[in-house]
């Protein structure tokens, strides 16, 4: 069975590692994915500090929310870098640390819920129901790590965000970027640069935010209504197959 975990030794610092890779899934239906039982199983031989690498597309929401609770169980310090990717149910996982980090790299997704129904009206109403409360129970995870209001974090889900490293430290998803370098320039002349008034701070971090932010429906809007007055497009590739390409951007 192959997992996508491993536990490691780091030799410098004597501490355990938690290579995160792959699928998260709650059920041993594919070879890629194991159950939360047997992450259980070697969390519970580790003692002391964790670092957890993440890269994960995501998975099974409950089996991420039982990863979750373990890894905010643990009794040593939770250290979470994600070096490559944390999206969907991976994201939850994410913020299980004490310390989350992300490489300058490496990317966030987060968006609404999904499932697979069937029947009469009544079970999918059912089944929209059970979404909405899944989405509320995420955005607990959220909010914890990131003290953003609920209204906002729902937005995002809504929009299927992606946050490059800044914008998901900006945004208090992550602590820290990994490598980051701290110091500032200084100005040749040694002068300290002017300082601006609140106001225009405020105006300007909301700018850098919105430019660090990657919407799937937002950018869709904006890339067709730049090329729809294009002869060539309205010649060329039709906005349905247009829309099926960039779909494939989704896991």
């Amino acid at each position: 069975m192959k997992k996508f975990w491993n536990f490691i030794q780091n030799e410098d610092t004597s501490e355990t590692e938690l290579l995160f890779n792959g699928p998260i899934s709650e059920d041993t239906w594919w070879g890629d994915e194991v159950t939360p039982a047997l992450f259980r199983d070697e969390l519970a031989k580790v003692s002391g500090n964790l670092t957890v690498w993440l890269n994960s597309p995501g998975g099974d929401v409950f089996a991420a929310s039982q990863i979750y609770s373990m890894l905010k169980n643990h009794k040593g310090k939770v250290t979470v870098k994600i070096d490559g990717i944390a999206a969907s149910a991976a994201s939850v996982v994410a913020m299980a640390g004490d310390e989350t980090l992300i490489a300058p790299t490496a990317l966030m997704m987060i968006h609404d819920p999904s499932t697979c129904a069937m029947g009469n009206k009544a079970d999918m109403e059912k089944a929209i129901i059970l979404l909405d409360e899944v989405k509320e129970s995420i955005i607990n995870a959220y909010e914890t790590k990131s003290h953003l209001s609920r209204n906002k974090i729902a937005k995002l889900m809504s929009d299927e965000t992606w946050l490059n490293a800044k914008k998901a430290h900006e945004m208090g998803f992550v602590d820290g970027i990994l490598f980051a370098d701290n110091k500032k320039s200084i100005p040749e002349n040694g002068d300290e640069p002017d300082k601006k008034e609140p106001d225009e701070e405020k105006t300007e971090k909301e700018d850098s935010l919105t430019a660090m932010t990657y919407s799937k429906s937002k950018n869709l809007s904006a890339f067709l209504s730049k090329v729809s007055a294009s002869a060539e497009f309205v010649t060329g590739t039709p906005i349905d197959q247009l829309e099926k390409r960039l779909a494939l951007l989704k896991y």
